[in-house]
């Protein structure tokens, strides 16, 4: 096994155990929590998708006319505009003070709908890539459902059957995850820093860094009255799978050789941008006593 392969299967187990562990803290009724009511729409699940399938992605087509992008660049931006929610994001959007409820049924709910949302996204803006452009439902289920539905039900059903065994399982396989995502993540980035460096002078970072900040924007303002809702979405909306965004991009324009660096460069520039929004929204805590 290469080196690359092996930094590939730390990754894969680290979002797998990561997201397990998040299912051992979560309950079936979180998850399911936006599509509850019956006889009354969904109203915070349809305000996250126009957040996420409207909003984010004209901005994505606006930016790549207004600047003067490379094609891979702007397929990297398109893809993480259309892509679900990253499996992974529960555990940052509870520590900026979001409620289990809302987040985990956001992360179900979006992910569900991305099956049809993302193919159909993909054949609506299929001109912008410069071809007639079909990703099949089944290929968006299958990555969805392998790394965050599945993992994620095994934790449910875990905590369900086990409840004292899945507190003390959840931080080890929390801590285990970290671990792998953090090496693994290092690995590709050390490898992947040039190609980002080269686009640091042509535009490309103010570009997607007005992306992200627009995502953010659209979020915070259709996330509700509730100032922990409104966080939750506009955290989710400005950070997307990048595994899916990535096989987006590269089944799109295959012959492009900068796509990863772009979606990358978009993943560290959402980082940086969603903490320090995170910082300045959190909920402050009142000295003990007062």
């Amino acid at each position: 096994m290469d080196a690359q392969a092996i930094v590939k299967a730390a990754l894969s187990a680290s979002i797998l155990l990561l997201v397990f562990a998040l299912g051992l803290r979560a309950s079936f009724a979180d998850a399911t929590s936006l599509f509850r009511g019956i006889f009354r729409p969904p109203r915070r699940l349809l305000r996250a998708l126009t957040a996420m399938y409207i909003v984010v992605p004209a901005v994505s087509v606006a930016l790549g006319l207004m600047f003067d992008l490379s094609q891979p660049v702007r397929t990297g931006m398109l893809a993480m505009a259309i892509a679900p929610i990253p499996p992974i994001l529960p555990g940052k959007q509870l520590k900026f003070g979001g409620s289990s409820t809302h987040v985990f049924g956001l992360l179900v709910a979006v992910s569900l709908c991305s099956i049809a949302l993302v193919p159909l996204m993909l054949h609506l803006i299929g001109p912008v890539f410069g071809r007639h452009t079909e990703f099949a439902p089944e290929q968006v289920a299958g990555l969805i459902g392998s790394t965050v539905l599945l993992p994620l039900l095994g934790g449910l059903a875990f905590r369900h059957v086990a409840p004292r065994w899945a507190e003390r399982v959840a931080p080890w396989a929390s801590r285990l995850g970290t671990v792998l995502l953090v090496a693994g993540a290092l690995a590709v980035l050390v490898a992947a820093m040039p190609a980002i460096a080269a686009l640091a002078g042509d535009g490309s970072v103010l570009a997607i860094a007005a992306l992200v900040a627009c995502a953010l924007a659209a979020g915070h303002a259709l996330g509700g009255p509730e100032k922990e809702e409104r966080s939750t979405l506009a955290v989710a909306t400005a950070n997307r799978h990048p595994g899916i965004a990535l096989a987006i991009a590269t089944f799109s324009v295959p012959e492009a050789t900068h796509v990863g660096a772009a979606v990358l460069t978009y993943l560290l520039v959402s980082l940086v941008l969603t903490t320090l929004y995170g910082v300045f929204t959190r909920p402050s805590r009142r000295p003990a006593g007062r």
